[in-house]
């Protein structure tokens, strides 16, 4: 229970990681505050987490919208009057679309960049002033993408590296709150978007340089994002921790002589 008596916001908390983390911190105590666009659906989950002894709310967030950021976090306040942990999960791509610098329409890269980090300085701008007092903790969701340069989705690695830039500014500016900011980054991990979105021959390939030879599963990175959240962390700002089974640490020949089964 090492959230208990904290309050939770989640955006984008309806599936994948983001509902793994809801579950997560419902199970360490929270008041956990689902931010979603589908407030049917979202409100049918909480039903079922509170079945099961967690204390979930739905509020409503699109992350398009820009004023969703700063009512979201008001009504928390009006409801639960202080919001003590906010994790900024939204973050969207088009692997069809987003591709290499060459393939890249200006108007995907522009358009990706804008929601994706959108969601993270407005959600981050509107916390701050929650959380002024007694403090608390923004966790945001970026990617391995951030550090590892692909070979495609160039306006995605782009936001993201850009959102690890904006948790360390965050931790600067805001440490003087006793805010902390620090981002978790997810490799691939087991989401219904990763199902979806890449072939069976990439993962096969990008888990070839996985020295745990597997994806994530999203309870992992919720692990992750609990750590951050709770008071067993309260020293710990401004981090970037790659939550990827050893993604990019082998020699860039590693997946290679690997399948080979090559020694020097």
């Amino acid at each position: 229970m090492n959230l208990e008596n904290k309050t939770a916001l989640v955006t984008a908390s309806t599936r994948g990681i983001g509902l793994a983390i809801v579950q997560r911190f419902a199970k360490e105590g929270a008041t956990v505050y689902m931010a979603a666009r589908r407030m049917e659906y979202a409100q049918q989950l909480a039903d079922e987490m509170n079945k099961a002894g967690g204390k979930v709310k739905v509020v409503h967030f699109d992350a398009y919208d820009d004023s969703c950021y700063q009512s979201m976090v008001d009504t928390v306040m009006q409801q639960e009057g202080h919001l003590d942990i906010l994790v900024n999960n939204f973050g969207t791509s088009n692997p069809r679309e987003d591709r290499t610098m060459e393939d890249t329409d200006w108007d995907v890269f522009r358009d990706t960049l804008d929601v994706d980090l959108k969601s993270v300085f407005l959600g981050t701008k509107a916390a701050i002033g929650a959380m002024k007092t007694p403090g608390g903790s923004i966790i945001n969701i970026s990617s391995i993408a951030a550090t590892t340069p692909d070979i495609s989705q160039v306006a995605y690695g782009t936001s993201k590296a850009a959102i690890d830039q904006m948790t360390k500014l965050t931790a600067v500016q805001a440490g003087q709150y006793n805010i902390r900011c620090n981002a978790v980054l997810p490799g691939m991990t087991a989401t219904d978007a990763v199902k979806d979105n890449l072939s069976d021959a990439f993962r096969d390939i990008f888990l070839k340089q996985t020295p745990l030879k597997r994806m994530a599963k999203p309870e992992e990175i919720a692990a992750a994002a609990a750590y951050f959240a709770s008071d067993d962390a309260a020293f710990v700002t401004g981090q970037i921790l790659e939550v990827a089974g050893g993604f990019g640490l082998g020699t860039p020949v590693y997946g290679d002589l690997m399948a080979a089964g090559t020694k020097r």
